[in-house]
């Protein structure tokens, strides 16, 4: 008696191309450098001093820090970094609010919030079929 087989299993169909995949990589590869610098000095004393001309204690610079660092860290791992993307987006909600609320600009933090989904919109297929661009 013969046991029955496993049918293969193809690739995805809407595998990423390449070029797709190593913009989005270099998006979220930059974007990853930028929150880490952002959350370095958030841990040196003297630089966390800065945060109260936003309306931030100092005291909170290090657990904004350690938040922003878990963030990013989800986001670069492919297989979390919808919900690194989902809670980097929730951080720049609290930039954008910190900005709007002492009256300064905050275009570059809504820009930063937009290439965080951009770049995993171009380098994850799964997101992709979640949100289709028409032609």
């Amino acid at each position: 008696m013969t046991q029955p087989t496993m049918p293969a299993i193809s690739a995805p169909t809407n595998a990423t191309p390449k070029g797709m995949l190593w913009t989005g990589r270099v998006i979220s590869g930059l974007l990853t450098a930028l929150f880490s610098a952002s959350a370095v000095p958030k841990f040196i004393p003297s630089l966390a001093a800065g945060m109260e001309q936003s309306g931030w204690s100092p005291s909170v610079a290090p657990v904004l820090g350690v938040t922003e660092l878990l963030c990013v860290v989800l986001y670069a791992i492919p297989q979390t970094s919808i919900l690194g993307a989902i809670l980097l987006t929730g951080y720049m909600g609290g930039a954008i609010a910190t900005h709007a609320r002492i009256g300064e600009p905050f275009i570059f933090q809504i820009v930063i919030g937009m290439l965080v989904w951009l770049g995993v919109f171009l380098r994850d297929a799964r997101l992709r079929s979640l949100i289709p661009l028409r032609r």
